[in-house]
Parts: structure tokens; C-alpha cells; sequence
């Protein structure tokens, strides 16, 4: 079964790290039209259901790696809020992950639809615990680098880059015509 969220593949990361770890858990916060199929087919996870606030802030802190296999997300907040907790991210590299992730640096990340490297990165950082630990504290760095200020920044570099961009195309079709 297909999953909107690629959740299906959460689940195969999980059964291949369980086939060396078996007393790892799986827990699955959030909430929506998929869970009952996601709990038949994973009946010893933990759903914990919708979370906000500080419920969510104490979900995210007392997770060990963080598994984030969306190829639909255009941003996701939860990949920031999870560096923020100080999780190493498994994720593909894909919007607001490869914006934020510098795979092997604070995370890993898998070509995007990849499903085998994104079970194998997973199954590695969740045997590799000081790899974790290192990943999860460079990532709570970068989220913390995060402030307006640079991302106003880095967001009137990109503008200026398309109108520097614009110009130099319409420039060489002038000394083209």
C-alpha cells in the first residue's frame, strides 16, 4: 500500500532496523485518513495522534533519529523543527531537506525516490549511535543559525540572482536578434 506522505517507507526503515535491533520503537505522530491502515500494518508502533506545543516539542525530544520520507512536502517545517531538537534526519533530498541538510554533515540524505538507500541511511545512523549523536547536534546548530534576519537575507540574494538572471537573458537575445 501506498501512503501520501511515502509513510510506507518509514515502515520498511523500521522493519530492517528491527532485524538488528528488536527492541527499537516506532512512533508516528500526526493524524489523518491513512492511520488505520498504517496501524494494521504496524501494530507494535506507538500513534500518538495529532500534537502541538510543547506535547509536540517533548515528541520530538525524546526521539533518537528522525525519518522524514516525503518527496511531496514543498517546505515541510518539521525537517527545522526536528534539527532543532537536536534529531539526525534521514530524508531525500528534496526541498526544505536539501535546503537545510548538508548530507553527512547535520543528516543524511537519499536521491529522492530511493527508496533502498533510504532504508540503508536509516538502518546505518540508527546502529551508529555517536554518528547520530553528532548529526543531531550539528543539526540543532544549523536550526539555530536559522533567524529572519539571515533568511530575509538569503531570500533578497535569490531575488537578485533572477532579475541579474533576467536581465543577462534578455541582453544576449538583444545581441542575438
Amino acid at each position: 500500500m501506498l501512503f501520501r506522505s511515502n509513510l510506507g517507507t518509514v515502515l520498511r526503515a523500521y522493519q530492517a532496523i528491527r532485524a538488528s535491533h528488536p527492541d527499537v520503537k516506532l512512533v508516528l505522530v500526526g493524524d489523518g485518513p491513512e492511520r488505520a491502515a498504517l496501524q494494521a500494518q504496524c501494530m507494535d508502533a506507538v500513534f500518538a495522534g495529532m500534537q502541538t506545543g510543547t506535547a509536540l516539542a517533548e515528541h520530538f525530544a525524546s526521539g533518537d533519529i528522525f525519518l522524514f520520507p516525503s518527496t511531496t512536502e514543498t517546505f515541510g517545517n518539521v525537517t527545522v523543527e526536528a534539527m532543532a531538537s537536536g534529531l539526525p534526519i534521514v530524508a531525500y533530498d528534496y526541498a526544505a531537506a536539501a535546503e537545510f541538510i548538508r548530507n553527512g554533515e547535520n543528516g543524511l540524505l537519499a536521491a529522492r525516490d530511493n527508496t533502498h538507500a533510504f532504508v540503508r541511511l536509516a538502518v546505518r545512523l540508527a546502529i551508529d549511535r555517536p554518528r547520530a549523536c553528532a548529526l543531531g547536534l550539528s543539526a540543532r546548530a544549523t536550526a539555530l543559525s536559522l533567524d529572519w534576519e539571515s533568511v530575509h537575507a538569503e531570500f533578497e540574494n535569490a531575488l537578485r540572482d533572477v532579475i541579474a538572471g533576467s536581465r543577462a537573458e534578455r541582453d544576449s537575445d538583444r545581441l542575438t536578434a
